[in-house]
């Protein structure tokens, strides 16, 4: 690739230097009991509590709560309690702001922010920074109010300016018995959303108005709001808590990640709990994540997801221009912020192409359940048209089969690389063309003006369609008849056969215990292939095909993969296989809550 994007770690707003009559408080080097953590995933709050004995001897009960407000979504606020629980004295609050915050994965200690200013105020202040390469600008502000006892209380502060650094000092003398709190409310606003010269305004007006609000306002306007989020999105399960506890946190993750107001934006892998992936936007929304929206929000959240790719068609073809396609064929990228493909590994990167049949699958999913056709005439179809050239410029005639082929890609399982004629991808490709010339057809008779508007814009004919359904109506499929079940690609069954259970406990996951050149030539698959396709296309197969090509492809598949065991677990429920379900269903539901794939480090599979 030419452009590599990232999410990067913003300045950070949260942090609370405290002393204890002059002694540096550090959970480290403190005697702790009574340690609580809590997530309030049905009111949508961090809170930990704990008492402390400092070296010094002074022991302290702290309480605090912290939350990043849904309703004013460039606002954070955070309260923290000390109880002095055996001595009078000081304790000092020293609130800052540190934006020479790095990512883990910079090269040599490398800084990807440009600090531009330190704005000192009374109670509040901010500092403006920029993105070295894109100049994206960021505004972050904090506010501070201070109480004794629940009063509210007015002390000196100092301030200390560092480089990348805004601190503040406050001392507050307390006798035994007495709570000290600080509220610190925190603000980030962007370029993306202001001009350059008013985002310091912008920032300290919001921790302003928060102060205002006050932190217990603020924080009910919090719960009603997640109020109304599980009124639609909770699922309830009886008599099993853990299960139940798993999918609530998935709901609550999915909902932390993406509300749905902006189609600029999408969904990282890991959301915004880890670097892992860069944050940047994989197939995974289309096939994965569009369902939970449509399902559980108004129809213009999962609308805006299309919006994203539909806005990005234009980059799209110019990825597919670069590998040689014509005629506006488009190839949306396997990893973006942009639009242009960031993925630097040719086998990802040019053959795991299936991804675009997913941004076609997206748009019919959202028809089917929205039944807002409407979508493709106004925007789809230019997308659909787009891809369905690919398909056909991606497939060639083969003399020897007598049927057009896809040669060179990666399926969805990525333990096998440059194979030819997968079964997913060929029956995807097919389906793609297919669903476009309906659509075409649809709109044709039905919406003419887009019908004419589409078909100028895009200069397509009724013999290019023609050619495209010659390649559709012909695709090779690999089949084995003594087996009757669709093989992944060819010349699979050449490989040794041999169920994932007679593996030895100790080379799993293989991904961490054997070469690639073992995985690349073995039998073991890391996600649903085969089975994504009856995943998908439900209605094209039999029970009884599902059966078949369940007992065959479950037992050789190893999981590692956060996207697979989801689509086992709804297939074994389809056709009965409870146990296998269950055990599937607890796998994705707890993947993060059990640490499955000793992985968490690296961020939440949202």
């Amino acid at each position: 690739p030419e452009y590599f994007a990232k999410v990067l770690n913003a300045p950070n707003w949260i942090g609370i230097h405290i002393a204890i009559n002059g002694t540096k408080f550090d959970l480290n080097t403190c005697k702790i009991s009574n340690f609580n953590r809590e997530l309030n995933m049905k009111e949508g709050w961090l809170g930990r509590s704990f008492n402390a004995q400092l070296a010094s001897g002074e022991q302290i009960e702290v309480t605090a709560k912290r939350f990043v407000s849904i309703d004013f979504n460039e606002t954070g606020a955070i309260e923290y309690h000390i109880k002095a629980l055996n001595f009078s004295g000081e304790i000092t609050f020293a609130p800052y702001i540190d934006a020479g915050i790095e990512n883990e994965d910079s090269n040599y200690d490398e800084f990807f922010w440009e600090i531009l200013e330190i704005v000192e105020g009374e109670k509040s202040g901010c500092i403006l920074s920029k993105t070295l390469k894109t100049e994206f600008h960021v505004s972050t502000a904090m506010q501070i109010a201070l109480t004794l006892n629940n009063e509210e209380i007015s002390v000196a502060k100092a301030t200390t300016i560092e480089e990348k650094k805004l601190t503040y000092t406050y001392k507050v003398s307390v006798n035994e018995g007495d709570i000290a709190t600080i509220y610190k409310f925190g603000s980030y606003v962007s370029s993306l959303n202001y001009k350059n010269e008013d985002l310091n305004a912008a920032t300290l007006s919001n921790v302003q108005n928060a102060n205002e609000l006050g932190f217990h306002e603020l924080l009910n306007t919090q719960i009603k709001s997640w109020a109304d989020i599980w009124k639609t999105a909770d699922i309830v399960i009886e008599g099993d808590v853990k299960a139940q506890q798993g999918i609530r946190f998935n709901i609550f993750q999915l909902n932390q990640t993406y509300l749905g107001t902006d189609a600029r934006l999408n969904i990282g892998p890991k959301g915004f709990t880890g670097e892992k992936y860069g944050g940047s936007t994989y197939w995974d929304t289309e096939a994965y994540c569009i369902p939970f929206y449509m399902a559980t929000k108004d129809d213009k959240v999962a609308k805006n997801l299309l919006l994203y790719r539909y806005n990005q068609l234009d980059k799209a073809i110019e990825n597919a221009e670069k590998l040689g396609f014509k005629n506006g064929a488009a190839l949306y990228p396997m990893v973006t912020m942009n639009g242009e493909e960031c993925h630097n590994e040719w086998e990802i990167t040019f053959e795991e192409i299936h991804r675009n049949g997913a941004m076609i699958y997206g748009i019919y999913n959202y028809v089917n359940y929205t039944q807002d056709f409407e979508y493709i005439p106004k925007n789809g179809l230019e997308v659909m048209i787009a891809i369905a050239r690919f398909w056909h410029q991606r497939a060639n005639f083969s003399e020897a089969k007598n049927k057009y082929v896809i040669l060179g890609v990666t399926g969805p399982n990525e333990y096998e690389n440059n194979i030819n004629n997968n079964f997913y991808t060929n029956y995807l490709a097919k389906w793609c063309i297919e669903y476009t010339v309906d659509c075409l057809n649809k709109v044709k008779h039905e919406y003419a003006d887009d019908f004419e508007r589409v078909v100028t814009k895009t200069n397509l004919s009724a013999q290019e369609t023609y050619q495209w359904l010659k390649v559709s109506d012909n695709m090779y499929f690999p089949f084995d008849k003594e087996k009757q079940i669709y093989l992944q690609q060819d010349g699979f069954l050449d490989k040794e056969i041999i169920p994932v259970d007679k593996l030895p406990k100790e080379e799993r996951p293989i991904n961490q215990k054997w070469s690639w050149d073992r995985i690349l030539r073995s039998c073991y698959i890391k996600q649903a292939d085969v089975l994504q396709c009856f995943y998908f296309f439900e209605n094209k197969f039999s029970t009884k095909e599902l059966e078949k090509h369940f007992d065959f492809y479950e037992p050789i598949t190893v999981h590692e993969s956060s996207l697979s065991p989801c689509v086992h677990a709804i297939l074994a429920a389809s056709i009965d296989r409870i146990p296998k379900a269950y055990e599937q269903y607890l796998r994705t539901a707890r993947l993060d809550l059990d640490d499955y794939n000793h992985e968490v480090h690296e961020g939440c599979h949202i």
